[in-house]
């Protein structure tokens, strides 16, 4: 238990996690600013002090009868009168000094005898204090040392005849009781200021811990996270806004390597697909011609029946391997780097160009062109007889060699040629339409080995058209034939990569 106890307060306490940070920031400011407000406290206590203590002098001083002190019964050598109303009794303040000071800067301490040394001001400022009375004006405090070294608090007051003054009273009181006053204050404000940050400490922490609960389970969630369960997503109403915002900026990072995960998945199968594909189809025509071989070896030479049936069988294999290597070629530089040699080409012109060829490829089955005539555009004529070639055959291959019937369409909408070509095959099912353009797949591979393609056609018609800026798309019903719709800008822009 106390093993745990100290392992769990090393995780909270740990200098560089954010809640110590947090911690220990937000203590370090109320310090500072519980600082401030002492030293505040401080100078404003004091000043409050000082100026009631100098209210309490001034008034007894105003208590004391103005006539006694007019009495001007001092000797020659202006020392203190023998006799004085009330005596020294009666002037005595304790902790307290008295002094008058005459217009010409003399002066007279009456409580010296006492033990309260007065301190004197120059002759200069009591003449300024005595210029200030004479105008009204108030007699401010002065904090002075005596002689003695000890700090006093004194206060004046003018004495004379209305509206003019001729001497100065000035009284005097330590200031030490005042300054213990004020740090007895100060020490008890910053002992409670130290106990209070202890104490808020104390709630602050749990409060804290509470409030970045949602950011640890964050933590532990992607810590938790990998290739297996990149589908899992954070919460995004957690009741604060920035963990919120982290938490949908996060969910759509796993989004994207989700995504990204997948495709390199697909990519990798597709690519298995297509090497087991590409060695199947390389290894079907060389094992065709490796067995004639072995046939011509074994004595089928001498007999010219069976040396030209093998080497027009030979002939035939050598053509089909060739074919798939050129087709494998140029879908890789198709998807290397599409080199096109563009110049305007009338379209309408090329299908019937080709006519002749497609009527062949054709052989019973029925033709219809639906062209509209002047269709010009920048394209790469080679590129664009192949794809009507391809998808012709893809037709021939899906419908009835007697009652089949082919169209081929040319129109524009806009700035872009639509060209279609539609058959009354026999249709292909929903479920093969997504896989049409991937490399070697086929719908019905028995019908396809039979007339010996490879399932590269629409692949590479792909190629050439998204290389043209163009899209092409499928639609079909099974029973009612398919069309092929192919959608070309008439200017291609060479923005290749």
């Amino acid at each position: 238990m106390i093993k745990n106890w100290i392992t769990r307060a090393k995780h909270v306490f740990a200098p560089r996690s954010l809640r110590f940070q947090l911690l220990t920031r937000s203590l370090l400011i109320m310090a500072v600013l519980l600082l401030l407000v002492g030293l505040l406290q401080y100078v404003v206590m004091k000043d409050f002090l000082y100026r009631k203590q100098a209210e309490t002098m001034k008034a007894q001083m105003q208590s004391m009868p103005r006539d006694w002190f007019m009495r001007k019964s001092f000797d020659e050598s202006h020392t203190r009168p023998s006799t004085r109303p009330g005596g020294d009794a009666f002037l005595f303040i304790p902790d307290s000094s008295l002094a008058w000071v005459g217009s010409d800067g003399t002066s007279i301490d009456i409580t010296e005898s006492s033990g309260n040394v007065s301190p004197l001001l120059s002759a200069e400022e009591y003449k300024q204090m005595l210029e200030k009375s004479n105008l009204r004006k108030e007699i401010p405090y002065k904090i002075v040392q005596d002689t003695n070294g000890i700090e006093q608090l004194i206060v004046f007051r003018p004495l004379g005849a209305p509206n003019t003054s001729d001497s100065i009273l000035q009284m005097g009181t330590h200031t030490a009781p005042l300054q213990d006053q004020v740090m007895q204050q100060l020490l008890i404000f910053f002992s409670l200021s130290a106990i209070a940050l202890v104490g808020g400490a104390a709630l602050y922490l749990p409060l804290l811990l509470r409030t970045l609960l949602p950011l640890s389970n964050m933590v532990k969630s992607v810590e938790q996270t990998d290739a297996g369960n990149l589908a899992e997503r954070f919460p995004v109403s957690q009741g604060q806004e920035e963990i919120d915002r982290l938490s949908v900026s996060f969910n759509g990072m796993l989004e994207r390597l989700e995504t990204s995960f997948e495709s390199e998945k697909e990519a990798r199968e597709q690519m298995r697909r297509f090497i087991a594909d590409a060695s199947h189809e390389l290894r079907t025509p060389l094992t065709s011609i490796h067995g004639f071989l072995e046939v011509l070896l074994r004595g089928a030479a001498a007999n010219p029946e069976q040396l030209t049936s093998a080497l027009k069988s030979m002939y035939g294999e050598s053509k089909r391997v060739n074919k798939l290597v050129e087709d494998l070629l140029l879908l890789a530089k198709m998807d290397r780097s599409p080199q096109l040699q563009l110049t305007e080409v009338n379209l309408d012109e090329l299908i019937h160009e080709m006519r002749p060829q497609l009527v062949i490829l054709a052989g019973e089955r029925t033709i219809h062109l639906d062209l509209s005539y002047g269709i010009k555009g920048t394209y790469d004529p080679d590129k664009m007889k192949q794809v009507i070639l391809n998808l012709f055959q893809n037709a021939v291959q899906h419908t009835d060699p007697k009652d089949g019937i082919i169209t081929i369409t040319l129109h524009t909408t806009g700035d872009r040629i639509e060209l279609a070509i539609r058959d009354n095959g026999v249709g292909i099912h929903e479920d093969h339409l997504s896989h049409l353009f991937e490399r070697f797949y086929r719908s019905d591979s028995s019908r396809t080995r039979k007339y010996g393609g490879a399932g590269l056609g629409l692949s590479i018609t792909k190629s050439i058209v998204d290389a043209h800026g163009g899209s092409i798309h499928i639609s079909s019903e099974q029973g009612k034939g398919a069309s092929i719709i192919i959608e070309i800008p008439l200017v291609t822009r060479l923005l290749l990569s």
